[in-house]
């Protein structure tokens, strides 16, 4: 059984909400986040991505970066842009992407439902991302942004959110994307509160950081009783869409020509005009400036997670040819989302940062489930899940 857990939101002004929303923290890196900011005080970017506002080349980890994102807080908390809810409540989002809409609740979830299981993981996290979230959220005594959580879908609940996107919404922008966000206040809280207790399990989707790191903080702060719950969206599966998680890989051994054809003669390949492969079980590389479809021989694993493409990819490919067994850490393998396309791909190798790009068929929502019930764990770089959320429309200070 879940527990939704309102909270009294700090939030933006309608009339600011545009300028203060912002990507989240882990979908930019510091270069990308100065540009997005440059000319806007208000955005949230200042909160989240602190770094922004020190001398370039100063380190993220610096306690002066946590000190500068807790005191932009304080300074947007006590501001004319903001506002802060009296009463708790929950909300409804809706995201709309090219004509496709996603909606969920907007509310807190509970540290102890992510220790116990009833939150359930596909991914390790790294400590020293674990380290640098779990300082930020102390440092602000806030978690600033919400992590992306999934559930079976829930007809009582599904019924709660169509009522309630009937009112006027609290917001309702299109970012610079062309993705629209709407948030409505749930009416009744209790009410959907209480019909929430229905639903048995959630799934991390995106954020295992962030979940990872408000129950370190939740620990080393057991008398702050806010603290224990953690802001989340949380989408009915049918909602969802997981896009592609694609591959470069640095160097090859040999060079890319004689790969090829090691390529070739160990597997059955075939010129492509199509980079996005079609079905499971097929994937599409590119080098030496061609694409080619490649079928993954099946997987000698006996656990759902070995019949991932991913795990395929690296039983059959990554491991055995390139040496790659721990995808986590090997600086020979990086990842590119798939929202990037697969012309960021060919961008990548014809530019001589790679030199050889793999096209992935999405992870499947169901297969993520699969995994995640078998108490399994996917290998890193699954999952891509769009549209993202935005960061600063509702935050959660403790």
């Amino acid at each position: 059984m879940a527990i939704l857990h309102p909270f009294k939101a700090l939030r933006p002004v309608p009339e600011k909400a545009h300028e203060v929303a912002c990507v989240p923290y882990d979908v930019i890196n510091t270069r990308e986040a100065r540009a997005l900011a440059d000319g806007k005080p208000v955005s949230f970017l200042h909160v989240i991505r602190p770094e922004i506002d020190l001398p370039e080349g100063v380190d993220e980890h610096s306690q002066e970066v946590y000190e500068t994102g807790a005191a932009n807080l304080r300074a947007f908390a006590s501001g004319t842009d903001t506002l802060q809810e009296e009463d708790a409540s929950v909300y409804v989002y809706r995201l709309i992407m090219y004509g496709r809409k996603q909606t969920g609740i907007f509310g807190c979830v509970a540290v102890s439902d992510y220790d116990h299981d009833v939150i359930l993981k596909h991914e390790l996290t790294r400590p020293v991302k674990e380290d640098d979230r779990t300082r930020h959220i102390l440092t602000q005594q806030a978690h600033a942004e919400p992590v992306m959580l999934t559930f079976k879908d829930n007809e009582s609940v599904a019924d709660v959110i169509e009522v309630t996107m009937i009112g006027a919404p609290l917001y309702d922008l299109t970012a610079d994307d062309g993705v629209q966000h709407t948030i409505w206040r749930v009416e009744d809280t209790d009410g959907l509160v209480g019909r929430f207790k229905d639903v048995e399990k959630l799934y991390v989707a995106d954020g295992h950081h962030r979940c990872k790191a408000a129950s370190r903080a939740a620990a080393e702060e057991p008398s702050n009783a806010e603290a224990a719950y953690f802001p989340a969206v949380l989408f009915p599966m049918g909602d969802m869409e997981i896009l592609a998680y694609n591959r470069t890989v640095m160097s090859l051994p040999g060079g890319p020509v004689a790969f090829a054809q090691q390529l070739k003669d160990r597997f059955d390949l075939t010129p492509t005009a199509n980079p996005a492969p079609g079905a499971k079980g097929e994937i599409c590389l590119y080098i030496n400036g061609e694409w080619l479809a490649m079928s993954l021989p099946a997987t000698s694993g006996k656990e759902v997670v070995d019949e991932l493409d991913v795990s395929r990819l690296s039983e059959h490919l990554l491991a055995p040819l390139l040496d790659i067994t721990d995808p986590r850490r090997d600086p020979n393998i990086d990842f590119v989302g798939g929202i990037r396309g697969t012309t960021e791909l060919e961008k990548r190798v014809d530019g001589g940062e790679a030199q050889m790009a793999i096209s992935m068929y999405p992870t499947s929502i169901e297969e993520l489930v699969d995994v995640s019930d078998a108490g399994l764990l996917m290998p890193p770089k699954s999952t891509w899940f769009e549209p993202k959320l935005r960061s600063g429309l509702l935050i959660h200070l403790f």
